[in-house]
């Protein structure tokens, strides 16, 4: 989606939002413009009306994309998995689910229904011409018939990020019992199925055309980006239970508030800590420093600035265990977002300093922060 276009809300449907991307307009367009050929060869005699089926045929082509995606979402829901919405976009929709399905067997299923549905729709549409005698609704029936016969084959496709690439990741899963074996799968299934439909135009039909390139390019960058995406994704998950607060957590260094910054800093080197803990009398913990306004606060200045202007006053959920990690260790972090967290051991004294920045470079892979 283009930068800075933002998501037009429609309404909700069973309690579950639902958003129009800006590009719709440009694939309506398209539609409207591209097919129009096509109408007024069947429907002669229409004129400037050839528009009005084709954009009559856009619209309903993409309600039929929404009740395709709120299938996956009512599934989804059944299963207690939360919905955060559905956005219809440029080559389709997305539906947006907060979490993974735990077993491979769910996940196939809320997959699967999104397909379904859509060979359900075809059926129906087809059935419903039948009796039809007036051209132009006959016309609309039945290419939403075929629009929606090819919707359902062409996800059921195994191969990320379509549905049926999602349903073969579950099956390898099921299979493997390794998850993150059924979507490298998928995904490389992906990536090669993106450069299969690049060879389309040239080998169905009399000949390439401009459209039938350009087309067959955008649904191949779909096609491989959402698969180096789910790559990227599915590598990323495999570290979550990896992650924990004692192994990236700083060490750090008592300091009081009125001590000044470069005393602090002299301190903390002197012990090998890349982090600083704000004391009181007591020497319990009252502030972390914050890493960020340190960095920026010119040298010179140092000698005369205390700790207390460049540390964050501890707060609810800025403090962790020390045991805490993986999908646990990332919902706290997510509840309470803040750049440093102070990290207790079982006793409650001050174990160290664990940066956001570090968990997000160890997910990532690129490393963690000087301990």
């Amino acid at each position: 989606m283009v930068s800075g276009w933002r998501n037009i809300p429609l309404g909700r449907l069973r309690g579950i939002p639902v958003y129009v991307s800006p590009t719709w307009f440009i694939v309506a367009a398209v539609i409207t413009v591209g097919f129009e050929p096509f109408v007024a060869r069947s429907l002669r005699d229409l004129g400037a009306g050839a528009y009005a089926v084709t954009f009559a045929f856009a619209v309903l082509l993409y309600v039929s994309v929404l009740l395709h995606e709120l299938s996956h979402a009512l599934t989804a829901r059944a299963f207690g998995l939360p919905v955060r919405g559905i956005t219809l976009h440029f080559l389709g929709g997305h539906t947006e689910i907060e979490r993974d399905s735990p077993t491979p067997g769910r996940d196939l299923l809320v997959s699967a229904a999104g397909p379904a549905l859509s060979l359900v729709l075809g059926a129906a549409a087809y059935l419903a011409a039948m009796p039809v005698t007036a051209p132009i609704p006959e016309y609309l029936l039945l290419v939403l018939a075929a629009a929606n016969g090819i919707v359902g084959f062409f996800n059921l496709l195994p191969a990320l990020p379509l549905d049926g690439g999602h349903m073969l990741r579950a099956a390898v899963w099921r299979i493997s019992g390794d998850e993150q074996r059924g979507t490298v799968v998928a995904a490389r299934a992906g990536q090669v199925l993106a450069g299969l439909v690049l060879l389309v135009p040239f080998v169905v039909g009399d000949g390439p055309t401009t459209f039938g390139i350009v087309w067959a390019a955008l649904v191949a960058m779909l096609l491989w980006t959402g698969a180096t995406q789910a790559l990227a994704t599915g590598r990323m998950r495999a570290r979550i239970p990896r992650l924990g607060a004692r192994e990236l957590a700083r060490r750090a260094v008592p300091v009081s508030a009125d001590q000044p910054v470069s005393e602090a800093l002299r301190a903390a080197r002197e012990r090998g800590a890349s982090s600083m803990v704000v004391v009181d009398a007591r020497d319990r913990p009252t502030g972390v420093v914050n890493l960020t306004a340190l960095s920026a606060l010119p040298e010179e200045r140092r000698p005369w600035v205390s700790v207390a202007s460049v540390a964050r006053t501890v707060s609810d959920g800025m403090t962790l265990g020390v045991d805490i990690a993986g999908t646990e260790l990332l919902a706290a972090m997510r509840s309470a977002p803040v750049p440093e967290y102070l990290v207790l051991d079982h006793d409650g004294t001050v174990y160290g300093v664990l940066a956001a920045a570090d968990v997000d470079a160890a997910l990532s892979a690129k490393g963690s922060g000087t301990r």
